[in-house]
């Protein structure tokens, strides 16, 4: 297709001229050719326009530039100028709530971005932000336009810092439907959350070939950087898929139980569960033997709304949890650790995953729920040579940080810096409290004992007997489960059957909790 076929004729008339533009809007919307929507269906893989189709209420998309077409020149580009240029911007709604999109079109110069393409995704960034909206890309592009040089490169900047500039602003959400590589990469990670399909979408910044040549590694694309690489070992995606339907239904679910920005508050739901319904099945969920694993998931559906949640990084850094789901209508957000793996305890990963979903919870009015089963940070040489003190003040900073309501509730263990880390009175937490099961300490009573009644065991005839008995003195004396509420730590000890009821009033008394930061450009988070 060449400029000179694309020239309209001379309407007669106004009905001509609106006949030309029918026209003219139908070819945009069509793309360049049914072969090329063909071999986009033959990868698995849907057009922008169904996309977004799938992603906003039916009719409810207003597209913005859609004629627009690149100005370059050279190497055979004014020959070929398609309108969108690569790239369906717009706006329309999600369960009647206003989001801003923009979709990459992989049939149209592999939906690699060039100067125009940049312009209109820049455009929509800030009408997103001006607005006051959530945005989501639908992401399916070979990277730079090649062809245009620096132009390009350039236009990857005006998208990474408006990225910034939005950040804790507007939710941003990145779904990876296609390919990601190089600097491209980089906008999806400034975003609050990221989606992928398996099989179709990868996201690295040196692809196989350069990695083969630089190393000698040989990997194909998926093993470099697909869905479920990202998903279980890098942590840079949130959630991943197996198909475009499904990820693109989870996204409207996720922007469900997220406010339009960082002045309203999430939306609230109507439901059946009863605020004070009582959870009988707790007491069986959790083993009072400290040394015995479960299920936190299980605990976690037992108390929300319809045991309905959104598990955020489900299959990376596993020995914690962080879920969004109601509580009597109220959106939200839950760190818990999970006994089921690593038996609970903090590390570097874990750290990260969890001060990142704080510090969301936090930028959106999302109050903050933390329960706790913690024996204490991961000991190591690799943890301690690969900053473990550096990672996990990134959780206790995001915690020290967050003005949302927040309360956290001892099921069980919560040993050391770890129970200081993890929203503990000490930190802000506003509200505290602990099942009857809780040993809060130092330490657990076996190494406590071995350290302060070293002497005692080792003189004794019966080094083991005595072991025994010290640390049965040290349970009775300091990790009773009312020790901490005799001194104030925590605000109550609570029947766990009662803790939905529980956590559902003291969420509506903080609902109007203000609380306001010292006056500052900002704060210089560790890295």
């Amino acid at each position: 297709m060449t400029v000179v076929e694309e020239i309209p004729g001379e309407p007669a008339d106004a009905r001509g001229r609106v006949a030309e533009l029918h026209a003219l809007r139908e070819r945009a919307r069509r793309g360049p050719s049914d072969r090329a929507t063909e071999a986009q269906h033959a990868k698995g893989k849907l057009t922008a326009h169904e996309r977004i189709a799938l992603l906003l209420d039916e009719g409810s998309f207003r597209e913005v530039e859609q004629l627009r077409r690149h100005r370059a020149t050279g190497f055979g580009l004014e020959e070929k100028k398609p309108y969108t240029d690569g790239v369906v911007t717009g706006w329309g709604t999600v369960e009647g709530r206003t989001v801003f999109v923009y979709a990459h079109d992989f049939r149209i110069f592999g939906g690699a971005l060039g100067e125009a393409h940049a312009t209109k995704i820049h455009k929509i960034m800030d009408m997103a932000i001006t607005a006051g909206a959530p945005l989501v890309s639908l992401n399916d592009g070979a990277g730079a336009r090649i062809q245009e040089g620096v132009s390009a490169l350039a236009g990857y900047g005006g998208i990474f810092q408006r990225n910034t500039r939005a950040s804790g602003v507007i939710p941003q959400i990145s779904v990876m439907l296609g390919p990601c590589a190089g600097g491209a990469a980089y906008s999806p990670a400034l975003t609050d959350f990221v989606f992928m399909v398996r099989d179709t979408s990868q996201m690295f910044i040196t692809g196989p070939d350069v990695v083969k040549a630089v190393t000698g590694e040989s990997i194909t694309q998926n093993g470099l950087g697909g869905a479920d690489v990202h998903a279980e070992t890098s942590g840079v995606c949130h959630f991943a898929y197996d198909d475009e339907e499904t990820c693109i239904a989870e996204v409207r679910y996720l922007l469900s139980l997220l406010p339009q920005n960082n002045r309203e508050n999430p939306p609230a739901a109507e439901t059946g569960d009863p605020a004070d319904r009582r959870s009988d099945a707790l007491l069986d969920l959790v083993p009072v033997d400290g040394n015995r694993p479960y299920d936190m998931r299980k605990v976690i559906e037992e108390i929300v709304d319809d045991g309905d949640l959104l598990e955020v990084h489900e299959r990376w850094a596993t020995n914690i949890l962080c879920v969004l789901a109601r509580l009597d209508g109220q959106v939200v957000g839950i760190v818990a650790n999970q006994p089921q793996s690593l038996a609970g305890v903090l590390d570097i990963e874990a750290s990260e995953k969890a001060a990142r979903f704080v510090q969301m919870c936090d930028a959106f009015n999302i109050p903050i729920v933390t329960l706790l089963d913690v024996p204490g940070f991961l000991p190591g040489v690799d943890q301690e040579h690969g900053g473990i003190i550096r990672h996990g003040a990134k959780l206790l900073y995001a915690y020290c940080n967050a003005t949302v309501p927040r309360i956290s509730v001892i099921l069980r263990k919560a040993y050391g810096g770890a129970y200081i880390v993890m929203d503990s009175q000490s930190i802000g937490a506003d509200l505290t409290y602990a099942w009857p099961t809780n040993e809060i300490a130092v330490m657990g009573a076996e190494g406590a004992a071995n350290v302060i009644f070293r002497r005692q065991i080792t003189g004794a005839e019966d080094p083991e007997a005595m072991r025994a008995r010290m640390v049965k003195e040290y349970k009775a004396e300091l990790m009773h489960p009312y020790y901490a509420a005799e001194r104030g730590l925590v605000d109550d000890v609570i029947d766990p059957a009662e803790t939905r009821e529980v956590l559902v009033n003291g969420l509506a008394m903080l609902r109007t909790k203000h609380a306001d930061l010292p006056s500052r450009k900002h704060g210089n988070p560790p890295q």
